[in-house]
C-alpha cells in the first residue's frame, strides 16, 4: 500500500492562474479609468454630486433647477458602425454616435439631457483605443451639455471575437411637467420641418456594408461622390446632436411634436409622434439629399421606398409646428447653426390609412 503512495514532496505543481490568464487585465482597465478621469470631469455641470468611480453616480434634480420634474431615460448603441470604424482604425467620432442616438431620442418629448452612461465591451482591453473612444463620448457629451456621470468598461474574450468591441449607452433627461411634449397638440393644419442630418447617423449600416461587400469596394478607396475622403470616413460621420437647437425652439413656443429619424427613416418614425386620425404630406423636392444617398442608392440599386423606410435621407430630426410659429422656428433653428427646411404638413386622414405620404418620391435618386 505504501508503494502506491506519492509522497507530498514529488507532487507535480500546478501553474497558479489569474485572470490575466483568462484574457482579463484588471490593470489596463484601472489605467483606462485613470486616463479617462479629467475627460468626465470636463462634462461636469450644475446638478452632479459625485466624481467618477464610484459605485453610482449622484444628481440633485433640485439644484439643476427642477421644480416638478418628469423624468426621461434612453438607451441605445451605435450598431455596427462599429464595424467599419474598426476596419479603417478611426474611433474619434463613434462615441459622438453613440451619445447622439440617445439624447436626440429624449430632446423629442422636451426632455433636458442631465447625464449620460457608457458600456464599453471588447475582447481585450487596448488603452489607446479605449480612450480615444471614451474621449469621442465626452465629446458628445459636452455637444449634448450633459455629465458623463459613469460607465463600464468590460473585457471579455470568450464572447467577443479578437479586436471587436460594441457600445452602449444611457441617458436621462428630465422636463418639467407642464412642458412635456407628447404630439397630444398636433393638428391638421400643422407644419413639418426637418433638420439636416450630417448622411448617414447610426443606422442602416448592414445594408451599407452589403452594398460595398456586393460592389467588391473599399473602405479606404475615395468617395466616388466626394474625391476629398474614403468611402469609409464617409460613412464615419458622426450624428448631428439636435439637444441645443431643439431645446431652444422648444422654448421660444409653437412646438407640438418632434421625431428623431433613426431606424425605419421617416416612414416609420413620423408615425410614432401623430394622432391616429392625423398624416403628414411630405414633398421629397423640398430638402437636400444628399450626394452619398444618391449613390448609395444607385450603386446598390435600392428602391426610393427602401431608401425611405432604412435611413434618414437628409434629415435627422422633425419638428412639426404650429403653423403661425413655423417661420419664426425656422429663424430660430437656423440661427443655432441648423439646416433646416419646410418639408410638409399635416392634415386628416381616415383612422388606419398610411401616415406618411411621399410626393415625388423618385426625384432625390435620380442623377
Amino acid at each position: 500500500m505504501e508503494d502506491t503512495l506519492i509522497s507530498s514532496k514529488h507532487k507535480i505543481k500546478k501553474k497558479q492562474l489569474s485572470y490575466i490568464d483568462a484574457g482579463v487585465d484588471i490593470k489596463a482597465g484601472n489605467t483606462l479609468v485613470n486616463e479617462i478621469k479629467p475627460l468626465a470631469l470636463s462634462t461636469y455641470r450644475k446638478g452632479v454630486l459625485s466624481d467618477l468611480g464610484g459605485f453610482g453616480g449622484l444628481f440633485d434634480l433640485k439644484a439643476a433647477g427642477y421644480l416638478d420634474p418628469i423624468l426621461i431615460a434612453g438607451t441605445d448603441g451605435v450598431g455596427t458602425k462599429c464595424l467599419i470604424a474598426k476596419n479603417i482604425s478611426h474611433f474619434n467620432g463613434i462615441g459622438i454616435d453613440l451619445v447622439a442616438m440617445c439624447v436626440n431620442d429624449i430632446i423629442v418629448q422636451g426632455a433636458e439631457p442631465l447625464l449620460f452612461l457608457d458600456y464599453f465591451a471588447t475582447s481585450k482591453l487596448d488603452i489607446k483605443q479605449g480612450k480615444e473612444i471614451i474621449s469621442s463620448i465626452a465629446e458628445g457629451c459636452k455637444l449634448a451639455k450633459c455629465a458623463l456621470l459613469g460607465g463600464e468598461t468590460a473585457e471579455m474574450p470568450d464572447l467577443y471575437s479578437p479586436n471587436d468591441f460594441d457600445l452602449a449607452g444611457f441617458c436621462l433627461g428630465a422636463v418639467d411637467r407642464d412642458k412635456l411634449i407628447t404630439g397630444k397638440k398636433v393638428i391638421d393644419g400643422d407644419i413639418v420641418l426637418g433638420l439636416g442630418s450630417s448622411v448617414l447617423h447610426s443606422n442602416g449600416f448592414p445594408l451599407v456594408r452589403k452594398v460595398m461587400e456586393l460592389n467588391g469596394m473599399s473602405y479606404l478607396s475615395t468617395a466616388p461622390f466626394d474625391s476629398n475622403q474614403t468611402l469609409g470616413m464617409a460613412f464615419l460621420k458622426p450624428t448631428r446632436i439636435y439637444v441645443n437647437s431643439c431645446l431652444t425652439a422648444i422654448k421660444e413656443g409653437g412646438v407640438h411634436a418632434l421625431a428623431h429619424v433613426t431606424g425605419g427613416g421617416l416612414i416609420e418614425n413620423i408615425p410614432r409622434i401623430l394622432p391616429k386620425n392625423l398624416g403628414v404630406c411630405l414633398d421629397c423636392n423640398s430638402w437636400s439629399v444628399s450626394s452619398l444617398f444618391t449613390w448609395l442608392s444607385n450603386i446598390g440599386n435600392i428602391s426610393p421606398e427602401e431608401m425611405f423606410k432604412t435611413f434618414n435621407c437628409g434629415l435627422g430630426m422633425i419638428i412639426v409646428a404650429d403653423h403661425t410659429k413655423s417661420l419664426h422656428l425656422k429663424k430660430v433653428l437656423e440661427e443655432c447653426g441648423e439646416s433646416i427646411f419646410e418639408i410638409g404638413s399635416v392634415k386628416k386622414i381616415p383612422v388606419g390609412s398610411p401616415q406618411v405620404e411621399l410626393e415625388n418620391i423618385d426625384s432625390p435618386w435620380i442623377n
